[in-house]
């Protein structure tokens, strides 16, 4: 048999492998949309944002890749993102970071859809590669609802208050959220 002819056979189901692809889309327009917000905040001297944006952007495309490696991995055939629109410009920082853990959410039912689907489908191999990603999931939203929370106790009604919100956006970018009150430093 065949390299080829090995490669067709998978393990993977046909639903599952459409849900991973799909998934290979989400990630790769959550990587441009992180390039946007990013852009948009480097624009309007949000430099911390910008940083935290940028690394996130990249984050979101690795995200993209290990889907994309996984679902050839184990027999099947990802495809490329196709290019969609992405927003150029937002009313204001908050709104940036609302519209950040918007996004998340939706990423986060996406991966919950997939590993329902896994479990139902009795792909355990994918259930557990999934298991990274819905941890990774739900730090994703606590550092947004977190960078919101700033905006809520700094005041952005000053130029002094988006200051000191952009520096502790850079701030959580660097250090992250520690959501584990019995760690120690």
């Amino acid at each position: 048999m065949g390299i080829a002819k090995k490669r067709l056979q998978s393990s993977l189901n046909s639903e599952v492998e459409k849900m991973l692809n799909e998934q290979v889309q989400l990630e790769d327009q959550s990587s441009q949309f992180y390039l946007s917000f990013a852009s948009w905040c480097e624009t309007e001297g949000y430099v911390k944002s910008a940083e935290f944006l940028y690394d996130h952007a990249e984050e979101e495309r690795t995200h993209m890749l290990k889907f994309f490696k996984y679902i050839n991995a184990v027999g099947g055939h990802a495809l490329a993102a196709e290019i969609t629109a992405v927003p150029h410009e937002f009313k204001s920082l908050r709104h940036v970071f609302e519209q950040v853990l918007e996004h998340e959410i939706k990423v986060t039912k996406a991966i919950n859809e997939i590993v329902d689907c896994c479990f139902q489908q009795k792909d355990f191999s994918t259930f557990q590669f999934l298991q990274w990603f819905v941890a990774e999931q739900r730090e994703e939203e606590e550092t947004a609802r977190t960078i919101l929370d700033a905006f809520d106790l700094i005041g952005e009604d000053s130029p002094q208050g988006l200051w000191l919100i952009d520096q502790e956006i850079g701030r959580i970018g660097t250090e992250g959220v520690d959501s584990d009150p019995s760690a120690t430093a």
